[in-house]
């Protein structure tokens, strides 16, 4: 095992690693920008190292930055997390030439699967059923050539990176063109790459996929499935496992192209194999992460295997520890994605100051989490500020825990995703496990976000603003008017609005 690693990334994932390393024995190194210097990843770790100012294109996407870093701390591997640079192939290659060990599959198969339209290629060579679709395009004409093979509707979609970006949905040939254009241009701003190809719209799939493991000695399975599905313009906002929609035959047969696509594509450490699902069962490729995924956590709440532990132990040269047939599913569990946006206006980012954060606890509770009361949210990273993951014996008695964890989760100062989670898990539709990838693009603003429903923020907003009111026509002019109400008042109304919803 090694003695030091460092890890080329912030917030919760920093965290999370930082604390796999803890627990066997590892010494951590982190790195940070000049907004992250006060940050969580930043106290917790063993030792950090500056990388530059604030944006992500002069600090946390600085490879010289990194590899520099990781020269002063001596540290003999990095941990990627995931996001920024987790599956840029250069990156995985230039730890390799610098002498470090890259937490992850190799540089050429992080190429490999980094580009959907070879990735679209293993799965093929694997015998795993692939979307209908185009290889890389080089013109506006070329699609305008291929579109009517593929079929309408149809998405323009880019062939590297993922996240919804430089994805456009086509109607008709004659939006092709404008809708070839933006994707585009988007993915070479996002990706700095502006190859698209052309994909059949599924309408109205589910997004499940399989977490992979596999060690340097070509032994590969998989950990059972996630579902996916709740999201907004291809941004995943509840994950749970197992899937609501998967049977014991579907499971198997989705396992077992997992693995002989890993297999083909020569893949090593943990990743993930994404499909589409539609009504009848049937399933298609969509891609493969080949990193470690934000909502790792449910599947090492139901499975037991912890994955951050696993790809250190692979990454060090040990075997998997385990067979196929070891892994069993107990319990079900679900990740809420706590980020720090308003659902109400259109899920806008909303930075500032957390005044008071008090997380959900008790049984069955995982907070990962990368702030605490007094952090800055900036706007230059990802909104995510949290995951909150619930383990239940079945799927019912982890909504009832979900319900009861959100209800006490506070964050008061910016906007957050809670009060979105609270009326999910009032929707019968959810409930139900009746939703597909597109259910929140239809349903939120037009209906589940105008339900009659007391929101905890309103009152409390207005319960601080009396008690304000109140403390300061008490105040002595020394004091001034305007002085807040004091901090175990705060408390106490904040557990007086908990209590009235």
């Amino acid at each position: 095992m090694f003695k030091k690693v460092l890890i080329a990334n912030r917030g919760e994932i920093a965290v999370r690693i930082e604390r796999g390393l803890r627990e066997l024995g590892v010494a951590s190194a982190a790195v940070y920008s000049d907004a992250d210097r006060d940050s969580l990843h930043v106290r917790l770790a063993d030792e950090a190292y500056r990388l530059g100012p604030a944006p992500s294109s002069e600090s946390y996407l600085r490879i010289d930055k990194i590899l520099e870093a990781a020269e002063r701390s001596g540290a003999e591997a990095v941990h990627p997390g995931y996001g920024f640079l987790a599956e840029n192939a250069d990156f995985a290659r230039a730890c390799a030439d610098a002498g470090l060990v890259f937490i992850g599959p190799p540089p050429e198969v992080v190429h490999l699967m980094g580009n959907k339209v070879e990735a679209r290629a293993v799965a093929e060579r694997a015998g795993v059923p692939t979307v209908p679709g185009t290889g890389a395009l080089t013109s506006v004409d070329d699609a305008l050539k291929k579109a009517p093979g593929v079929g309408f509707p149809l998405l323009v979609k880019a062939t590297a990176g993922g996240g919804g970006k430089g994805m456009r949905l086509v109607s008709t040939l004659e939006e092709l063109s404008s809708a070839f254009e933006q994707a585009s241009s988007e993915a070479q701003a996002s990706f700095s790459n502006p190859s698209v190809f052309l994909e059949k719209f599924i309408e109205r799939p589910r997004h499940i996929e399989f977490q992979i493991v596999a060690d340097q000695n070509g032994n590969t399975v998989h950990l059972l499935e996630r579902e996916c599905s709740v999201q907004r313009r291809h941004q995943k906002l509840i994950e749970e496992a197992p899937s609501p929609f998967v049977d014991d035959a579907l499971r198997r047969r989705m396992g077992d192209a997992a693995v002989a696509l890993a297999r083909e594509a020569g893949y090593v450490n943990a990743g993930t194999v994404e499909f589409l699902v539609d009504a009848k069962r049937n399933f298609f490729f969509l891609e493969m992460n080949a990193r470690l995924q934000v909502e790792h956590p449910v599947t090492e709440l139901v499975t037991g295997w912890d994955l951050v532990r696993l790809q250190l132990q692979i990454a060090s040269g040990e075997g998997l520890p385990f067979e196929q047939s070891d892994v069993v599913a107990r319990g079900w569990a679900m990740e809420f994605r706590v980020t720090a946006e308003d659902p109400f206006q259109n899920f806008t980012p909303s930075a500032g100051r957390i005044r008071f954060l008090r997380a959900a606890e008790g049984p069955g509770i995982r907070n990962d989490s990368g702030v605490y009361a007094g952090f800055e949210v900036t706007p230059h990273y990802d909104p995510l500020i949290a995951k909150l993951v619930i383990a239940g014996d079945d799927r019912m008695h982890c909504l009832s825990r979900a319900r009861r964890a959100i209800r006490e989760y506070q964050v008061d100062g910016i906007a957050t995703t809670l009060p979105f989670f609270e009326r999910m898990l009032a929707d019968e539709r959810f409930i139900a496990g009746d939703v597909d990838v597109s259910f929140v693009d239809r349903h939120w603003m037009s209906e589940i976000a105008v339900r009659p429903s007391e929101r905890r923020s309103e009152l409390l907003t207005v319960a601080l603003a009396a008690a304000a009111a109140e403390d300061g026509s008490r105040r002595t002019t020394r004091r001034g008017p305007k002085a807040k109400a004091s901090a175990w008042k705060q408390m106490g109304l904040r557990e007086q609005v908990g209590n009235r919803l």
